[in-house]
């Protein structure tokens, strides 16, 4: 009777983290589509800010090379890397972190620094990489301003020559089952020219007060909206892979419990024809003495 006593435990506790497994899902259920919206919103405005800012580029003068577009020799590289504050997500954190790790060896012949975004990309590197600073308080208070502070700082250390080059590596939300890890050039920028040839409507712009200064305005914040681009879809990812997972391990929990009540049945049904066999075999030798 105590191996019972020790099945029925056991079908208890998993019965309690079944319950606690699809809590979980239904809460990242719910906080997916606010996020899903948010990344849906923001994307046409970051792509047609991209194309903007290319065709004002098209038309500008080839000698006038933005700040953020130089181009140099590279020595020093910073890699920007977005995960969660918790687990509980399948592999949406050790997907990142592998990314990084085949960034490191790409770039084995340079100085490379890391700047994690959630608690859990700085518990990966904090004791193995050179971090350059600690960003996983960005989802404290997850809004543009708190992102863009953290992208002015990286800015501002590639002016300054401290980087060569700048990565950002992220999970991009494809749907609720479905995350890319994604690796992006931030900066240098991308400054190619738009080829009118293959397009059949070329935008004509009235530029107001130069170009020059535009894309002074223009190229900072796309930056920064690009980063924050990449924390959303981070963002959308994650409660994405958090309710596959818990969904996963909710059916993986009533199969494992289908499974232990199966068992409980026939060893309560073995024990009970023990007893009978034990009753009756009492009763026959009372019988015969």
């Amino acid at each position: 009777m105590a191996n019972l006593k020790e099945i029925r435990g056991r079908i208890s506790s998993i019965s309690s983290t079944m319950q606690i497994t699809r809590a979980m899902k239904m809460v990242s259920a719910a906080k997916l589509k606010k996020a899903q919206d948010a990344i849906v919103m923001l994307r046409p405005y970051s792509e047609k800010l991209q194309e903007l800012i290319e065709n004002v580029n098209s038309s500008s003068d080839p000698d006038q090379v933005s700040v953020y577009a130089q181009k140099r020799e590279v020595k020093r590289v910073l890699c920007m890397f977005g995960t969660s504050n918790r687990g509980l997500a399948g592999a949406f954190n050790s997907s990142i972190v592998k990314e990084l790790n085949i960034q490191f060896q790409n770039n084995a012949q340079y100085e490379v620094e890391v700047l994690p975004i959630g608690k859990k990309a700085f518990d990966a590197v904090r004791k193995t990489r050179t971090v350059y600073a600690n960003a996983s308080s960005v989802f404290d208070n997850l809004n543009f301003d708190t992102v863009a502070h953290v992208t002015e700082g990286v800015m501002k250390s590639f002016t300054e020559g401290k980087f060569d080059e700048v990565y950002v590596i992220y999970n991009k939300f494809v749907n609720a089952a479905t995350q890319e890890v994604t690796t992006e050039k931030l900066l240098p920028i991308s400054m190619e020219e738009v080829d009118t040839t293959e397009s059949q409507v070329e935008t004509d712009y009235i530029f107001e007060p130069n170009k020059a200064e535009i894309l002074d305005n223009l190229i900072p914040k796309s930056i920064k909206t690009q980063v924050f681009k990449a924390i959303l879809d981070s963002v959308a990812s994650e409660h994405g892979a958090r309710m596959t997972a818990m969904h996963k391990a909710t059916d993986n929990a009533q199969a494992l419990k289908n499974d232990l009540v199966i068992f409980y049945n026939k060893a309560r049904q073995a024990a009970i024809t023990n007893e009978i066999l034990e009753i009756v075999s009492g009763a026959e030798a009372l019988k015969n003495s």
